[in-house]
């Protein structure tokens, strides 16, 4: 039986004398490249949806990853973006990978974006879901300071944080909030200093590069580029994605109604069938 997002064994590959955790899985019957994803502010692997990427792995491999010091991860936790994104690369590399196709959600779409401009080689395609360039919009809702860096987030955290404000959308983060508790050998959580270590990382992405051009850097990026955004993002500001739409040369944007940070988790059967489209055409 093949491996799915349920039973895909946890595996490590040291770089640099630390440990970094992946899980690797789906459709190697094809020349497409692995799909390699990068996790939102704190989460582990087991933060996305198995709808999701199992979805995804019928067309292609899937490797999830937690970054240096996350989950189950060893290793300092990393305080700058830029130092997060050489890390993936550099597992990318040490897993004999010559190209991947990349997905970052929320932080790690912010180090998907480094990854691609400091490691262009590595990237063919890149998706950005819920996130924002460097010097970007940082008026998330007021409430959001409260809810994202709790000890232990609830379910009506993730509903505040992640989903749509009406029941339908809130139906919708309840269904998904059920899917990614279904594994059994589940990721720890990440730790007080991950949590720490990522605020410290986040507040030095707000800078921008070139105040008279805050987003000329995005042009460095040349692949295929995803984006996606829900209408009423509270954590990162919708408008956000307009910013990197206008500014990245082969990008297109998706906006989902009704929907906040997650759009991925509250549609998927909408976000994988775009999805495929882009990673295929």
């Amino acid at each position: 039986m093949s491996d799915t997002h349920l039973t895909a064994p946890t595996r490590f590959v040291e770089v640099a004398g630390d440990q970094f955790a992946y899980r690797r899985w789906g459709n190697t019957a094809t020349d497409k490249p692995p799909l390699f994803l990068l996790q939102h502010f704190r989460g582990g692997m087991d933060h996305w949806d198995p709808l999701m990427t199992d979805g995804l792995a019928a067309g292609r491999e899937v490797i999830l990853y937690n970054g240096r010091g996350v989950a189950s991860s060893s290793g300092q936790p990393r305080t700058r973006i830029e130092h997060m994104a050489d890390d993936a690369a550099a597992v990318v590399r040490a897993l004999g990978l010559q190209k991947v196709d990349v997905l970052g959600f929320s932080l790690g779409g912010f180090q998907a974006q480094d990854l691609t401009r400091r490691h262009p080689d590595l990237v063919r395609k890149l998706m950005l879901l819920g996130t924002g360039p460097r010097g970007g919009n940082p008026d998330s809702d007021p409430g959001v300071l409260e809810r994202a860096p709790r000890p232990v987030p609830t379910i009506d955290d993730f509903l505040f944080l992640f989903f749509g404000r009406s029941e339908t959308a809130r139906q919708a983060g309840r269904d998904f909030w059920k899917r990614r508790h279904e594994r059994v050998d589940q990721d720890p959580p990440s730790s007080p200093q991950v949590i720490q270590a990522q605020i410290e990382a986040n507040m030095y992405y707000l800078a921008k590069l070139d105040p008279q051009a805050p987003f000329s850097h995005l042009r460095e990026i040349t692949q295929p580029t995803f984006i996606l955004n829900g209408a009423n993002d509270v954590m990162i500001p919708t408008i956000n994605s307009w910013h990197m739409s206008q500014h990245i040369p082969n990008a297109q944007l998706f906006i989902y109604p009704d929907a906040g940070h997650a759009a991925q988790f509250q549609y998927p059967e909408r976000f994988m069938q775009h999805a495929r489209q882009f990673l295929d055409e």
